[in-house]
């Protein structure tokens, strides 16, 4: 594929990502997509010839990678893991309040509108979810017990993104940032 033609999808994904994090799986058509992203309807189709479902799972896998890519920058640039954590919250904090409440976890509104009954979707926030929790675990260290902080940090930020944006309030994040910190002493 060519340069053009990679712009062209990435820009695809983009759009599609933020209309997901915004209106979820079911509020995000494709006609929405190309009218926003300006890319020709062809092009939608010639990238993802599997149509919506292919679009939103490979979407979902973007939009992981780029928080992926937060949570390295992140790990890098911090201390301990408690310090790690509560960065994570500030800016997942500050995405959200940015975006006027709008836009939350893009994998949790898949997951929570389709992964029970579309296997493509189910498969790509798996991956997204279980890349998450391996770049917390690696944090963690040699911990015994790693592997269930990792899992129970995740499902607090998530509940806590899920609660921020329903009470449109970062006062979730800000509990559960204290709470992560006692647990990880």
């Amino acid at each position: 594929m060519g340069q053009k033609g990679a712009q062209t999808r990435d820009r695809l994904l983009d759009t599609t990502h933020a209309l997901v994090q915004a209106k979820g799986y079911t509020g995000t058509g494709l006609n929405e997509v190309v009218a926003v992203s300006g890319a020709p309807r062809g092009s939608l189709y010639f990238h993802f010839p599997g149509g919506k479902d292919q679009l939103i799972a490979e979407s979902v896998r973007y939009a992981g990678q780029a928080i992926g890519s937060d949570l390295a920058e992140l790990s890098e640039s911090t201390g301990p893991a408690a310090e790690f954590v509560g960065a994570v919250l500030r800016r997942l904090g500050e995405q959200l309040e940015a975006s006027e409440w709008l836009k939350g976890c893009p994998i949790a509104t898949v997951a929570l509108e389709a992964a029970a009954t579309n296997d493509l979707l189910q498969e790509a926030c798996s991956e997204v979810y279980a890349s998450w929790e391996a770049a917390l675990r690696a944090r963690l260290g040699d911990r015994p017990d790693a592997a269930d902080l990792a899992v129970t940090v995740l499902a607090l930020i998530e509940g806590a993104l899920l609660l921020a944006r329903a009470h449109r309030s970062r006062e979730p994040l800000d509990r559960i940032g204290r709470q992560i910190a006692v647990l990880l002493s």
